[in-house]
């Protein structure tokens, strides 16, 4: 009688878990899986080879997202799995972080079988053919998921809205693949594009869901609340950031939120020799925010409010801030709001030494056909500085809200104009103090001029006019 073969652990637990990845995630990395990414892992293990997710802010599509990949990658062979973002910044610092968390969470002897480096998670004893390989996505090269071919195939993409389209035009061989799943997750940001496509136009051929933070554990209510008080129920940012609704098309808004925020997780690197310019937002009221901006070219480098100062004070921090400036990063000029109690600051800076000119955003625009005044010129200026998508903003929410808040209509004359900040406190918005002190350093010609002089886009014309000195 022959005898029976030695038990194998590994085989059974590829006969457990290889077709019940929920209860993969509860009983190997010990944790309760929500409902929606319960849907999600089984969708997967059902062969659904196009999914995609939409969502608000931290209903933990991450953590599902890795979770899929850890279970794919130790229950199968040969195995490629490419995940993919439109940043490194999100990519590395959100889900390969987080899958890298959730590997250090499983037993030691699966953990042991696993190599971990950088950018890639592979099997040790067949790293060519069992692994999880990290690629940033952007639209200058975009074979991020070119070529991904094995028997057990799985994409993912993470922050989907913000993927180039020319990516998944170059990624059409690996997703059409028999045996690849693509799965795409994110906030959806744009309404437009193949992530929105596959929520409309292509919903037929993709499994979707909507996850909403009202319907996650993971997500406080006073997050909600703050929330809906911070940009409002009807909101683009709201509908975005909470209800993981695409955003409605709002004719009459300046800034679509999309713009803002690409430009607040892009990667760029901008030249030393590039004209750094502040722009003054000065407070007209006793509680309320004077304003800094310090913008370099392409990039805004930092956002400095004070509460509560005098003029004098104001003047004093703005001089303090100027000081404290290391060699060649002081700027070439301050342009100051000097509608008002600015002009005073604006004079006194002068009489300083410091390079600040006085703006009245009240005055005649260069194009007079075209905007009421020179306040509506700047903000459309600013938009169209964000349409290039080569420039940079810090993460600043209450910078977000302003921006995306302000709506303009066209006079009789058939003019744009930018609506009052009266206007706006009527109906329940904060004064916009720091997208204003943004737009502010596009007020000047000396903000235009960029490396060798080129004028690539709409933003870097100047504005050819006569600056108020008051």
């Amino acid at each position: 009688m022959p005898k029976a073969s030695a038990p194998n652990p590994y085989i059974d637990f590829l006969k457990r878990y290889r077709h019940d990845p929920v209860a993969f995630v509860e009983h190997v990395l010990k944790v309760k899986v929500q409902p929606w990414q319960a849907e999600l892992l089984q969708a997967v293990q059902d062969g659904e080879r196009r999914i995609s997710i939409r969502s608000g802010h931290g209903v933990g599509k991450s953590t599902a997202a890795a979770w899929t990949m850890l279970w794919y990658l130790i229950t199968r062979y040969p195995v490629k799995i490419v995940v993919t973002a439109p940043t490194s910044a999100q990519l590395f610092d959100a889900l390969f972080a987080e899958l890298k968390r959730w590997i250090n969470e499983l037993p030691m002897a699966l953990k042991d079988i696993l190599e971990v480096k950088s950018d890639r998670v592979s099997h040790k004893s067949a790293p060519s053919e069992c692994f999880i390989s990290a690629r940033t996505s952007r639209a200058e090269t975009p074979e991020a998921l070119q070529g991904v071919h094995a028997d057990n195939v799985l994409l993912i993409c993470d922050e989907a809205s913000g993927i180039p389209e020319q990516v998944f035009e170059a990624a059409a061989g690996s997703m059409s693949g028999e045996n690849a799943c693509t799965i795409l997750l994110g906030n959806p940001t744009r309404s437009s594009g193949f992530f929105f496509d596959t929520h409309h136009t292509q919903a037929g051929e993709w499994w979707t869901r909507k996850v909403s933070c009202a319907d996650s554990p993971m997500v406080s209510d006073q997050y909600v609340d703050e929330m809906k008080v911070r940009y409002g129920e009807e909101s683009n940012a709201f509908r975005v950031r909470v209800l993981g609704e695409f955003p409605a098309r709002d004719d009459d808004t300046v800034i679509p939120l999309e713009l803002v925020e690409s430009a607040q997780v892009r990667d760029i690197e901008i030249s030393d020799d590039e004209p750094i310019i502040w722009g003054l937002d000065v407070a007209r009221f006793g509680n309320a925010a004077s304003v800094l901006c310090k913008r370099q070219g392409r990039k805004i480098l930092a956002m400095q409010d004070w509460r509560g100062l005098d003029l004098m004070q104001l003047t004093g921090a703005v001089v303090a801030e100027y000081e404290s400036c290391q060699p060649r990063q002081e700027p070439m000029q301050i342009c100051v709001d000097s509608i008002g109690v600015g002009g005073g600051v604006c004079d006194r800076l002068r009489e300083l030494g410091l390079p600040a000119v006085g703006i009245n955003t009240a005055e005649s625009p260069a194009l007079r056909g075209t905007y009421m005044n020179l306040r509506a010129e700047l903000w459309f200026k600013l938009k169209a500085w964000l349409e290039a998508r080569d420039v940079n903003m810090p993460k600043d929410d209450l910078l977000l809200a302003e921006l995306v808040a302000v709506k303009y209509k066209f006079t009789s004359a058939g003019k744009l104009q930018i609506e009052s900040k009266d206007e706006m406190r009527r109906r329940g918005m904060a004064s916009p103090d720091r997208a204003d002190a943004v737009c502010l350093t596009f007020a000047t010609e000396a903000a235009t001029v960029i490396k060798g002089g080129a004028m690539a886009s709409n933003w870097q014309k100047p504005i050819r006019r006569n600056l108020s000195v008051v």
